[in-house]
């Protein structure tokens, strides 16, 4: 059974509708990126995943339970990181840490707390104010506070906007480690280098999801560009973005001697999501 299942999902702002019915499924055990242009619906479908918002039609089921009616059975098994961090400033980092871990009745307290000290690498820093924080060290207590009760799945909004390359790549090593353990990460994100990292990626435009698949056939979508160079004559030549379609050009050669360099331009990630986005605009 999915960990996630969503129906028909619809999230109305005034005149505005954030979710125009989402369908859309999460197997557990692997991560899943979210993405799409600014005001897509990526914040509204994950607080509605979080239960922190009311959905005006659709179902939504996270292991099997609705997140309004049963929001607090629900709160043990997941950990919520929003988008803005949502910390006490005048608390240390430990301070805050141990707070949502008392919120959650986490066993062991005291030893749990040094133990995701370490791994999100804050235990020089646990006990200065959090108003002294950087940016991306306030993500990192943010994460410690959404991982401190062993929650079964991860839901990441923004993870890494805004923080410097070394603490992203760390920060996709707890990633990697944390889904390596079984857990579930669903993380949106307008960052493709990022999507590029995920098991499977989801587009969603203006409330609808326009497209579920890994990032490697997403890529596969797009066109690759062959520049051929025999002698002082080059071609160029566009072609699907699949081997096979590359192998298929290249016969035509015959692997001569004479080829002296063959180069690929492969349409990039961004821009084929950009691409199906605009198709969608046109379709309206």
């Amino acid at each position: 059974m999915p960990v996630i299942e969503i129906a028909g999902l619809r999230k109305r702002y005034g005149k505005i509708e954030a979710l125009r019915g989402v369908d859309f499924s999460v197997e557990k055990g692997a991560i899943y990126g979210l993405v799409g242009p600014n005001g897509a619906g990526k914040s509204t479908l994950i607080k509605a995943l979080v239960g922190s918002l009311c959905p005006n039609a659709g179902t939504i089921r996270v292991f099997n339970l609705d997140p309004i009616h049963d929001r607090w059975s629900l709160r043990k098994r997941i950990g919520y990181m929003p988008q803005s961090a949502a910390l006490y400033e005048d608390l240390s980092a430990r301070e805050n840490i141990a707070f949502f871990g008392r919120a959650h009745h986490t066993l062991q307290l005291n030893k749990k707390l040094d133990e995701i000290l370490d791994f999100t690498e804050l235990r020089d820093r646990a006990n200065d104010p959090v108003h002294t924080f950087s940016g991306g060290m306030k993500k990192r207590v943010s994460l410690a506070c959404a991982l401190i009760h062993d929650p079964e799945m991860l839901l990441l909004d923004e993870p890494t906007a805004a923080v410097d390359p070394h603490l992203k790549a760390r920060s996709w090593d707890f990633f990697r480690e944390m889904a390596g353990r079984g857990m579930t990460l669903f993380i949106s994100t307008h960052l493709m280098d990022e999507a590029l990292l995920c098991d499977s990626v989801a587009i969603l435009r203006r409330g609808q999801m326009i497209a579920v698949d890994t990032p490697q056939h997403i890529l596969q979508r797009g066109k690759t560009r062959v520049v051929v160079q025999q002698g002082t004559q080059k071609q160029t030549t566009q072609i699907a973005s699949t081997p096979e379609a590359l192998a298929n050009h290249l016969h035509q050669y015959g692997l001569s001697p004479d080829v002296q360099a063959v180069a690929l331009q492969q349409d990039s990630l961004e821009s084929i999501i950009l691409s199906l986005v605009n198709k969608q605009e046109e379709k309206l």
